[in-house]
């Protein structure tokens, strides 16, 4: 006997209807697995409670003062066990799409030239602001505050730190996270959401200010175009680490309105918070503006006259 026209046929093992399954199955799931809003959900998840557990576990054995300059040996602590926590939560989901941990942003050729050498450009331009700022009379250079073998000590503990830094907020921000997202609402939408969440993970910064926090925002962009143009994320890594280490350690100023402790030199805003920065630090200025929209352009011109020259 024929079965009438939309009748539902029953599983014969009592479970629910085979449409009703195939309708919940293609809700989370699509071509190429799981989709993507509900993997950046499980990978959400998964970083919050790892992430929860391990800094309360700090906050416990190493008990801090948010609102203090940070010692080195606490931030590397700090940054390690993150690093730690956004590996582990991007190895899950790696491991469930059947994809190498690395494949994420860092994979590919040239690594080692591509993290020194955003390492080298990061330092430059941030270089360029503070002489900027110098020379404008809105920062003020008081006294060098390290010499001698101290001086290279805590240079090479920062570095540590800053890499482990570029590491860890690119892993979480244009990792797995940008590669995923990407294939629901596509590269420049995942990459606007995404810096909006950047900018947003400063806020509670001691020090930051609005604009700074608007700084960080454009910044997400500048390194969402670096993986862009090199599909890897290691030039921003590297931009990342050479950029954070000139201020907090090299010049002594605050990043992101942080303030570290045992920097190279000592200094202090002066003048405008909107043109020197204030309490956030060089980043925080309307000069980093400018800088940032000629670095922009300055990746458009080199990466296309690369692609140019290899075609």
């Amino acid at each position: 006997m024929r079965n009438l026209p939309n009748t539902i046929v029953p599983d014969r093992t009592g479970s629910q209807p085979r449409s009703v399954n195939g309708k919940l199955k293609r809700i989370f799931v699509g071509e190429r697995g799981i989709r993507s809003g509900w993997s950046v959900l499980l990978f959400a998840a998964i970083f919050w409670i790892l992430q929860t557990a391990v800094l309360a576990t700090l906050r416990h054995l190493m008990p801090f003062d948010d609102k203090a300059p940070i010692p080195w040996n606490l931030a590397i602590r700090l940054e390690f066990c993150q690093v730690l926590v956004v590996a582990a939560a991007t190895w899950v989901m790696a491991r469930i799409e059947s994809r190498r941990l690395l494949s994420y942003g860092f994979s590919g050729d040239r690594r080692l030239m591509r993290l020194l050498n955003g390492v080298l450009i990061g330092f430059l331009c941030l270089s360029l602001l503070v002489g900027i700022l110098w020379k404008a009379g809105l920062l003020i250079f008081e006294r060098r505050s390290l010499s001698g073998f101290t001086a290279w000590r805590y240079a090479f503990a920062w570095g540590l730190v800053f890499l482990l830094v570029g590491v860890f907020e690119e892993s979480l921000f244009r990792g797995y996270l940008q590669h995923t997202l990407a294939q629901g609402v596509g590269f420049w939408w995942a990459a606007l959401l995404l810096s909006f969440a950047f900018a947003g993970g400063h806020v509670g910064n001691n020090g930051e200010s609005i604009l700074g926090i608007v700084q960080v925002f454009v910044g997400g962009l500048f390194f969402c175009l670096s993986l862009w143009y090199t599909k890897s994320l290691l030039w921003a890594v590297g931009f990342h680490a050479g950029w954070d280490w000139g201020q907090s350690y090299f010049y002594g100023t605050a990043d992101s309105g942080l303030v570290m402790q045992n920097h190279f030199l000592a200094s202090h805003a002066s003048g405008n918070p909107l043109w020197s920065g204030g309490t956030t630090g060089p980043e925080g200025s309307l000069v980093t503006v400018p800088l940032l929209v000629m670095m922009a352009i300055g990746m458009w011109l080199w990466c296309g006259h690369i692609r140019n020259y290899r075609r």
